[in-house]
C-alpha cells in the first residue's frame, strides 16, 4: 500500500490552468533519476514484433516496492500503457511521460489498438491504425510500440511481452461489456495510475472542427482542397467564396483604419510639438515686439529724440544786436502769388524802393551771424547797390556799390 502511495506522488499531476511549466502542480513530486538503458530518443521506437526476445532466460516480474527502489540497469521495469492514440495531441504525450516517469528505470511499451477493435468499440478514428501507429511511434518517452494491441489484457498477452505493470488514468473504463476493462489488472496489484489532463482530449479537438466548420471548410476550400474532396456541395462552395471575399475586404478596412489611428496619433503628437514650438516663439516674438513698439518701447524714444533734433534744427535762435556783420551774396525774393505787392523789409532799417511798376523782384542781402543763422540786412531793387538800401548816408560818405543786374 505504500508502494502505491508513493507511486502517487512520483505521479507528475496535470492541470488544464496551471502556474508551472508543462502543466506540472508544485504538490507534484519529481522522481529520482538513474542512467537510461533504454534507446529511442534519437530514432523512432521500434514495433515489438521487429524486436528479437530470449525466451532461455524465465521472466520474474517485480513487486511495486522493489520498482520503486529501482532495479539493476540491464533489468528495467517494464510498462505498459494502450490506448487509441486519434489524433495524437499533447494529453497523449503526457500520460506517456507520466507512465516513462512512474519508476526510475522504465521501460515503456505502447499497445495501440487497429481500426477494427476500436471502430467496433468506440467509434470511428480520423486517423487510420498505421497513422496512428507512426504518431506513437514518434514520441520520445516509448521505447516499444506494440501494433493491433487487444481491447482487453490477457494473462497470456502480459506474459509474452514480460509485462511488470500497467499504467493507465484510474476512471473505470467501462467497454466490451465490463464496468471496468482494467479491474483484473488493479485486482492483480499490476495496476499504476496516471492522471489525465484536463480541457484536452481527441472529443474536444473533433468538437471544435464540427462547432467551426464553415471556418475550416473555407479555410481549405482556399489552400487548393476542391469542394468534392471536403464533401461541400455547390452552393455552400461559392458561399463560402463569398465569405472569404467579404472578409479579405474587412480585413482591409480594418487595416486601413489602424493605419489611419496611427496616422492621426502621429499628427497629433506633431501637431502637439508644433503648437508648443509656436508658443515659445510666439512668445519671444511678442517681447520683442513690446520692446520695440510698446508704450515705452525703443521707438518711441527715437521719434521724441528725432522731434527734438529736428525742432531745434527748424527753429533757429535769435542773433544778437551787437553781432557783426558780413556782406553776403544777393539772394532774390519773389511776389507772392496773386499779390500786387511784394513782401516787406525784414530789416529795421529804412530801406530805399524803387519806384518803377516795371520791376517787381527785390535782392535780399543776407548775413550769417556767429551762431550759424542768415539775417536779412537789406532789400534792394534791381540796378541799385547795397549802399541805396541802407540810403543817403552811405552814398554821402563816399562809398560806392555796383548796381545789382537782374
Amino acid at each position: 500500500m505504500d508502494a502505491q502511495n508513493s507511486a502517487k506522488v512520483n505521479t507528475r499531476k496535470r492541470r488544464k490552468e496551471t502556474p508551472g511549466p508543462n502543466g506540472a502542480t508544485e504538490e507534484d513530486g519529481i522522481p529520482s533519476k538513474m542512467p537510461r538503458c533504454a534507446v529511442g530518443l534519437r530514432q523512432p521506437a521500434p514495433f515489438s514484433d521487429e524486436i528479437e526476445v530470449d525466451f532461455s532466460k524465465p521472466y520474474v516480474r517485480v513487486t511495486m516496492e522493489e520498482a520503486s527502489r529501482g532495479t539493476p540497469c540491464e533489468r528495467p521495469v517494464r510498462v505498459y500503457a494502450d490506448g487509441i492514440f486519434d489524433l495524437f495531441h499533447s494529453g497523449h504525450a503526457r500520460a506517456l511521460m507520466q507512465a516513462k516517469n512512474l519508476f526510475p528505470n522504465t521501460y515503456l511499451i505502447v499497445g495501440v489498438c487497429s481500426d477494427e477493435l476500436t471502430h467496433n468499440f468506440k467509434g470511428f478514428t480520423v486517423m487510420n491504425e498505421n497513422e496512428r501507429y507512426d504518431a506513437v511511434q514518434h514520441c520520445r518517452y516509448v521505447d516499444e510500440v506494440v501494433r493491433n494491441a487487444p481491447w482487453t489484457l490477457t494473462p497470456e498477452f502480459l506474459a509474452e511481452h514480460r509485462i511488470d505493470f500497467v499504467a493507465h488514468d484510474d476512471i473505470p473504463y467501462s467497454s466490451a461489456g465490463s464496468d471496468d476493462v482494467y479491474k483484473h489488472i488493479k485486482e492483480a496489484g499490476m495496476f499504476a495510475p496516471t492522471q489525465r489532463t484536463e480541457g484536452i482530449s481527441t472529443s474536444d479537438i473533433i468538437t471544435r472542427i464540427v462547432r467551426d466548420y464553415d471556418v475550416y471548410a473555407r479555410r481549405n476550400l482556399q489552400r487548393g482542397y476542391t469542394a468534392k474532396e471536403l464533401n461541400v456541395s455547390f452552393i455552400n462552395e461559392k458561399k463560402y467564396h463569398l465569405q472569404e471575399r467579404v472578409d479579405k475586404v474587412k480585413k482591409k478596412v480594418k487595416d486601413v483604419e489602424e493605419k489611419s489611428k496611427e496616422f492621426v496619433q502621429k499628427v497629433e503628437e506633431k501637431s502637439i510639438d508644433l503648437i508648443q514650438k509656436w508658443e515659445e516663439k510666439s512668445r519671444e516674438f511678442i517681447g520683442s515686439f513690446l520692446e520695440m513698439f510698446g508704450p515705452e518701447g525703443a521707438l518711441k524714444h527715437m521719434l521724441k529724440e528725432g522731434k527734438g533734433r529736428m525742432l531745434q534744427a527748424i527753429s533757429p535762435r535769435q542773433s544778437p544786436s551787437n553781432s557783426p556783420t558780413r556782406e553776403r551774396s544777393p539772394s532774390p525774393s519773389f511776389r507772392w502769388p496773386f499779390s500786387g505787392k511784394t513782401s516787406p523789409p525784414s530789416s529795421p532799417t529804412n530801406l530805399s524802393r524803387h519806384k518803377s511798376a516795371a520791376y517787381d523782384i527785390r535782392y535780399s542781402y543776407l548775413e550769417q551771424n556767429k551762431f550759424g543763422s542768415y539775417v536779412l540786412l537789406a532789400q534792394v531793387q534791381p540796378g541799385l547797390t547795397k549802399n541805396d538800401a541802407y540810403g543817403p548816408q552811405s552814398r554821402q560818405g563816399g562809398h560806392t556799390e555796383e548796381s545789382v543786374d537782374p
